[in-house]
């Protein structure tokens, strides 16, 4: 396997109010392709930020992030754009999903705004659907699904670009036991047929524990983390 991400001492604070918040406080850390890591700690220590850096959604305050060894702060506006729509999937805790659209309009966003035909993205999206077991909700506006349904467009939508690694927020926040279970086995499914690599920040021990490698943000710092 070769290294996706490296982190080199990444430090991220925030202005609150005069004060400055540090967040992150010296990160280091190195992924490599094919890798499904969870990164664990308590609410309000950095676990999404630490994502966010991940998927060009935000920059440290110093320090670097680099991706294929390429520091993503030399990125252009554009090629940060390119790289959220065509390099990374992002599944959020709330999903994100827009009401107003069917499940496959939903899952063919990203490719609809990288510029491809809409009769190709909507075939495509019925496909990533019916893989999550969805085939037969395509057309069901979002309002009709169940939380664990909506949690699969997400992914779906987050999959259909085939993208190079998956970033997961919280997927089984919102979700109950029985449900959650069953999103979890299907990112793990997904990671092994796709090759992608695979970050989900959870709060879910039982999540945390079965993928293959576990981080624990601890006041600003990540530690390696194992489970009994």
């Amino acid at each position: 396997m070769s290294e996706l991400y490296t982190f080199h001492d990444v430090v991220k604070t925030y202005d609150e109010g005069g004060r400055t918040l540090e967040i992150l406080k010296g990160v280091s850390l190195s992924i490599e392709e094919g890798e499904q890591v969870a990164v664990v700690g308590a609410s309000g220590s950095g676990k999404s930020t630490l994502l966010h850096l991940m998927g060009a959604l935000d920059t440290p305050t110093s320090g670097s992030v680099c991706y294929r060894r390429r520091d993503m702060a030399s990125l252009s506006p554009d090629e940060q754009s390119a790289f959220r729509n065509r390099t990374c999937g992002f599944v959020f805790q709330f999903h994100h999903l827009l009401v107003e659209f069917s499940a496959e309009e939903n899952v063919a966003m990203p490719a609809i705004i990288a510029g491809r035909s809409r009769s190709d993205v909507l075939a495509d999206a019925r496909e990533i659907l019916g893989r999550v077991g969805l085939g037969d909700k395509h057309a069901s506006r979002v309002n009709n699904l169940s939380g664990g349904e909506r949690q699969r467009v997400a992914i779906a939508r987050a999959v259909l670009m085939h993208p190079e690694v998956l970033l997961a927020d919280e997927p089984t926040g919102n979700l109950d036991e029985h449900t959650g279970a069953q999103v979890v086995s299907l990112l793990k499914e997904l990671n092994r047929e796709l090759g992608m690599t695979m970050v989900v920040v959870t709060h879910n021990a039982e999540l945390a524990a079965g993928l293959d490698r576990s981080l624990e943000l601890r006041a600003g710092m990540l530690y390696e983390k194992t489970f009994a």
